[in-house]
């Protein structure tokens, strides 16, 4: 029956975002995060995975066995389902799932959530200019895309660093200790269509391994974001691409810069479709040719039961606080816009 009390002081709180970000996200959940990363982050196999496959395999088990006493017995049977599912409500909430309510993040930045065509443009142009002459710095040829010469696990190695370069501007954003695996469930989630995602029981991060290597730090330093704290898909993109263009590396850098630059085109294109033409005519070839990797991938995995995933997801994310649900991911644009307005590239 605690189920019922837990949904009401959660909807409660969810409308108190100052006492979450202050008692919740600054103040028990650091200590539950970094607690989880030094027990489990050593592991060099996702200790969640493994949780997740006991509990699926009990869990069927467990049916298969009480088969005959949903029949006879529906409302013990009933009893003990919603007893595990309030186990697990309560378990999720208190080890991550608060900071669903928190403060948003342009408030915290201080910048606004709304812009204007004129600046997405403004912006725009930057991130094309700064990826242009990364791609070039690395490449010397415009036409010829970026391949990374990084094995997959030295980029979950190395993108702590890119965290630490953020810390004499926001101090929230230290990241201490690692705790950043690929899943043991790449096969699956590439079939779901996601690249990756965080263990709120494990707080380990989860990196699909099977993605090309381009998208690995991007997507490393998204999951990393959700570690620190940060719930929404849309600031934890902005987290990454924050931790990304602040790597010292420059093949890191490029993938960063990039990803911001594929948010905003794909909004310009959405707004106006000449002015998308028009706009990435300038974009390098060789940058074209990165983006079409990723979207080669995702097209050759693309399955009939992937839809139903992420309709699933994004009902999940809409009764999160996420009123756009999976779109949720392509509101970094604001974000990204109002924050380079406010600190030009350099």
């Amino acid at each position: 029956m605690l189920l019922v009390p837990q949904y009401f002081l959660i909807t409660l709180l969810s409308y108190f975002p100052d006492f979450v970000e202050q008692y919740y996200s600054h103040g028990l959940y650091p200590f539950i995060s970094k607690t989880l990363r030094y027990t489990l982050g050593w592991m060099p196999f996702s200790f969640g995975d493994l949780i997740y496959t006991f509990t699926i395999v009990y869990a069927i088990r467990w049916v298969f066995k009480n088969r005959k006493r949903i029949k006879k017995d529906t409302k013990s049977w009933l009893i003990d389902v919603f007893a595990a599912v309030s186990i697990f409500y309560f378990v999720f909430h208190l080890f991550w799932g608060f900071n669903y309510y928190r403060l948003p993040l342009h408030e915290s930045l201080n910048i606004n959530d709304e812009y204007s065509n004129e600046l997405l443009i403004k912006v725009t142009e930057q991130l094309i200019k700064k990826s242009n002459a990364l791609h070039l710095s690395i490449t010397n040829n415009d036409t010829i895309k970026v391949d990374l010469p990084f094995e997959k696990t030295q980029i979950l190695n190395m993108m702590p660093s890119g965290y630490r370069n953020l810390n004499s501007r926001f101090a929230d954003l230290k990241y201490s200790p690692k705790s950043v695996k690929t899943s043991l469930y790449s096969y699956l989630l590439t079939y779901m269509g996601f690249s990756g995602y965080l263990n709120p029981f494990t707080n380990e991060a989860q990196v699909n391994r099977l993605i090309p290597v381009y998208k690995f730090p991007t997507t490393t330093a998204h999951e990393m974001a959700h570690q620190l704290g940060y719930a929404a898909e849309n600031e934890a993109n902005f987290i990454g691409w924050l931790a990304t263009t602040n790597h010292d590396d420059l093949y890191i850098r490029y993938t960063g810069y990039t990803f911001g630059l594929r948010f905003c085109l794909n909004e310009i294109y959405r707004r106006d479709e000449c002015l998308y033409e028009d706009l990435v005519a300038d974009v390098n070839l060789g940058i074209a040719k990165n983006y079409k990797e990723v979207r080669q991938f995702w097209e050759v995995h693309d399955n009939p039961a992937e839809p139903i995933f992420k309709i699933f997801y994004s009902n999940f994310l809409k009764a999160n606080k996420q009123d756009k649900g999976m779109d949720s991911y392509s509101y970094v644009v604001a974000l990204l816009v109002n924050y380079i307005e406010k600190e030009p590239l350099y």
